[in-house]
C-alpha cells in the first residue's frame, strides 16, 4: 500500500462534519480533502455520513451523492462509470484507483479520499495533469513510419504481433501507477514515469512502427527512463491489472541489445 503524503503546501486542518439523515439505518464515513484555492484558507479534511439505502454500490456514487444532495462545492473529476475513462482517479485509503470500479463494502471502517498524491491540486480531488500529460506527449504515442503505406491495403499486423501490445495499450492514462511511485514523486520533472513509459513500450513493440531507434535514442537519458528502481508500487496500485514495472524491464533491455549490436 502507498501511504498518502499531502499535496504541495498543504497544512490540514478538521473540517465541516455532515450527519447523515435520522433515519438511516445504514450508513458509511468519508473523509474528503477539500481545498478551494480562491478562498486563501489551508486545506481541510470534510467528513460525510452517507445512507448507504440511498447511495450506489460504488465509492464514486458516494462522492457524486455528496456532489448532489449534500455540497455541490466538491470538485471532482468523473466521466464513464466503467473504469474506461482514467478520468476518476483517486486515492482511497491510502492506495490510488478509480473511484468507479471499487465498491463501497470492499472497505472496513471510514474511506478517507484524497486527490492523487504528489501532484498540485487544482481544487478538491481535482490533481493538476498538466506535466503528466506533456511527458505523454513527448513519446510521440503514435505510429511513425518512414515508408510509404501501401496503395491498396493498410499496414498489417499477424495475430503474433498483435499479441505483443497485450498488457500495453489497455492502460487508461489515469496516472495511479506514476503518482504512487516515490521516484516519480522525486523527479516528476525529468523521470517519465512507469505510466508514459508503459506506453512508450507500446510503441516500441508495434510492428508497425519503424522509428524504434530515435523513439530508443529520446529515452536514453539518466532520468527518463533509469530512475526506475523496480519499487513495484505501479504493479500493485494499477486498476487495470497491467504491469508497468515489467514495460520499464522490456524497454531497458531492448536499450542493453541494441548496444550489443
Amino acid at each position: 500500500m502507498v501511504e498518502f503524503l499531502l499535496p504541495k503546501n498543504s497544512v490540514l486542518k478538521k473540517g465541516k462534519e455532515f450527519p447523515a439523515p435520522k433515519n438511516a439505518m445504514r450508513t458509511k464515513r468519508f473523509e474528503i480533502y477539500r481545498w478551494n484555492p480562491d478562498s486563501g484558507e489551508n486545506p481541510r479534511i470534510d467528513t460525510f455520513h452517507i445512507d448507504l439505502d440511498s447511495c450506489g454500490p460504488m465509492v464514486l456514487d458516494a462522492v457524486l451523492k455528496i456532489k448532489n444532495d449534500i455540497d455541490t462545492t466538491l470538485a471532482f473529476r468523473r466521466s464513464c462509470r466503467e473504469g474506461v475513462c482514467g478520468s476518476c482517479a483517486m486515492n482511497v485509503n491510502g492506495k490510488n484507483s478509480l473511484v468507479c470500479i471499487k465498491a463501497i463494502e470492499d472497505y472496513e471502517g471510514t474511506i478517507k479520499i484524497f486527490p492523487l498524491p504528489h501532484m498540485d491540486v487544482i481544487k478538491d480531488l481535482v490533481a493538476d495533469m498538466t506535466n503528466f500529460f506533456a511527458q505523454y506527449s513527448s513519446i510521440k504515442p503514435w505510429i511513425e513510419t518512414q515508408t510509404p503505406a501501401p496503395a491498396d491495403r493498410e499496414r498489417l499486423q499477424s495475430k503474433e504481433e498483435r499479441k505483443k501490445l497485450d498488457g500495453l495499450y489497455e492502460c487508461v492514462l489515469c496516472a495511479c501507477c506514476s503518482t504512487s511511485c516515490p521516484s516519480y514523486w522525486w523527479n516528476s520533472d525529468k523521470y517519465l514515469g512507469p505510466a508514459v513509459l508503459l506506453q512508450a513500450s507500446r510503441w516500441l513493440e508495434d510492428s508497425r512502427d519503424e522509428n524504434v531507434g530515435e523513439r530508443l535514442d529520446e529515452l536514453e537519458d539518466p532520468y527518463k527512463l533509469y530512475r526506475c528502481h523496480t519499487i513495484m508500487s505501479c504493479t500493485d496500485t494499477c486498476p487495470k491489472g497491467l504491469n508497468p514495472a515489467k514495460a520499464i524491464a522490456d524497454i531497458k533491455k531492448m536499450m542493453v541489445l541494441r548496444q550489443q549490436g
